[in-house]
């Protein structure tokens, strides 16, 4: 198309119509008068996206695997079974044995805190029917995914799901300026709520503006009625700064998640909440501290008795 001044006022017009949609986007939140459309854009591109992602993976029969696995309880052995058996057979492929751990990590999440979960792989990142922080998964409505549900990773907490299709759907990660969760404090039991800030920590206010906080304590999920959209005691992060309390009646705090959102590859979304809060159980042991080293100077009384004299001397 030639640069005229038709088509120069054309690109401005659809300029303006997508930004005009994104806000009425970000306005509506939850009741966002284009999720339908969202829903339709993952309808139709969500299986094209799948299929760019299915090319021979040797990982993906085990991820399936779990998806497909039923009972959170029964099928725990025989899954961890196949990814000793899928170990063996990758061999020295750093990528393959790079999700295998993250796989073994997720089973492992899922069985301390006695999450039900259906495994999926990101398949896009910044899904198109959106403009937040998102990744697109390979799971969707007819692998029981639905709206609102908790997704995490072997680390902890990666997001919510927001839109689903057939195949696919769409998670909002806990980076998302627009992100929200729960939080308790561990054994304090002190109680906030994290908000995404990109690329920086997550920000964190507490209910309580006493509470005593320090760097390095640590965060899990408080949960939501009906554990939706999150289920209890998920690994959020740790705290890396304390503001300040000020006197306010709140207290703000900087996490760091546990989940690093760059990386994402196999991931897992709660769909059968545990029967009872596992509490503090799923974060991963404390490291222990390191020794200092020390130093222990004995004077014999030879060595007393010679400098006395040098001295006087």
């Amino acid at each position: 198309m030639r640069d005229t001044r038709e088509s120069r006022l054309l690109l401005v017009l659809l300029i303006a119509t997508a930004f005009a949609l994104i806000t009425v986007d970000i306005r509506g939140g939850e009741d966002s008068p284009v999720d339908g459309a969202r829903h339709a854009a993952a309808t139709v591109f969500g299986p094209i996206e799948n299929g760019v992602s299915s090319a021979v993976d040797p990982i993906g029969n085990a991820v399936t695997a779990v998806r497909e696995s039923g009972d959170r309880h029964d099928r725990l052995a025989e899954l961890e079974q196949q990814n000793a058996a899928l170990k063996a057979e990758l061999g020295s492929d750093d990528r393959a044995r790079s999700r295998l751990a993250q796989l073994d990590k997720l089973l492992k999440v899922s069985g301390k805190g006695q999450y039900g979960i259906k495994g999926a792989q990101v398949i896009a990142i910044g899904a198109a029917q959106g403009f937040s922080w998102t990744v697109t998964i390979d799971a969707g409505a007819d692998d029981g995914i639905e709206r609102d549900m908790t997704v995490l990773n072997g680390d902890g907490l990666v997001g919510r799901v927001t839109t689903v299709g057939p195949n696919t759907a769409t998670v909002l990660l806990a980076s998302d300026p627009d992100f929200t969760v729960g939080t308790r404090m561990e054994s304090s039991d002190e109680l906030g709520f994290a908000s995404g800030q990109g690329d920086r920590p997550l920000r964190v206010e507490l209910l309580n503006g006493k509470a005593e906080i320090k760097k390095g304590d640590r965060l899990v999920t408080f949960g939501s009625q009906a554990d939706k959209p999150f289920v209890p005691g998920v690994p959020v992060g740790v705290v890396s700064r304390v503001d300040p309390s000020g006197g306010d009646l709140t207290r703000t705090l900087y996490v760091t998640p546990f989940v690093s959102f760059s990386k994402l590859d196999v991931v897992g979304v709660v769909v059968q909440a545990p029967e009872k809060d596992p509490r503090d159980t799923v974060l991963p042991k404390k490291p222990k501290p390191t020794p200092t080293p020390t130093v222990t100077v004995t004077v014999t009384p030879s060595a007393a008795a010679d400098g006395l004299n040098q001295q006087e001397q």
